[in-house]
């Protein structure tokens, strides 16, 4: 798939997704801090095509929402779990995302994993105790770090359509945060996965593991 037709399959993703799916929970948006951020070899026309702040708002936004639903039936997150259920939907959620290329992805890669190569997305938690946390306005969830150019690579080797495949990295990034982790076992990694195919569900995006 070349990056013209990538660049199709984003815009039309991007405007049946959003519309669709903000006409929901555009009532909530005030809830949800979204920054996004981009190293300068990732110039203006990628931001807009790919990430606009409407359409990754409203993946975090679908991905909260889920989250939130489940913690009224007993789930856990394992880097919140001393915050209050109450608390943690009180709170306004701050997330930060930035997008670099495979220079940087590969150096942070290293940095943080001690594996030298670009991946798709790392996830850096806030890890904040929960006592700061409370005298906070918002809740930090942490940072996101996406490589442009191996999400498209891995788009086009899986037949996917960009933004697709952004959406559902976005999602796995969030989980990141939130403290599930699918290299624990085989059980946290059905689970994760399961989360991951039923938020993307809720956005009309196809299970990304078939």
């Amino acid at each position: 798939m070349s990056q013209d037709s990538n660049n199709d399959a984003s815009n039309n993703v991007d405007d049946n997704f959003t519309n669709s799916f903000d006409s929901n929970f555009n009532s909530n948006e005030s809830l949800d801090a979204l920054d996004i951020s981009a190293s300068e070899s990732i110039d203006d026309e990628i931001i807009n095509n790919y990430y606009s702040r409407e359409y990754l708002h409203s993946v975090m936004m679908a991905t909260l929402t889920y989250i939130d639903k489940h913690l009224k039936s007993g789930l856990t997150l394992p880097y919140f779990e001393d915050i209050d259920v109450e608390q943690w939907q009180e709170k306004i959620k701050a997330l930060d995302i930035y997008i670099t290329d495979e220079d940087e992805a590969r150096e942070l890669n290293l940095e943080a994993r001690e594996k030298d190569y670009a991946t798709n997305i790392l996830s850096y938690p806030s890890d904040l105790p929960a006592a700061i946390i409370g005298l906070m306005p918002t809740l930090p969830l942490g940072e996101l770090v996406i490589c442009h150019a191996v999400i498209l690579r891995e788009a086009a080797e899986q037949n996917k359509e960009a933004v697709q495949h952004i959406s559902h990295l976005l999602i796995h990034g969030i989980l990141h945060l939130l403290g599930f982790d699918h290299e624990l076992g085989q059980a946290e990694q059905d689970e994760m996965e399961s989360f991951e195919i039923e938020i993307l569900a809720e956005l009309n995006i196809p299970n990304p593991y078939i």
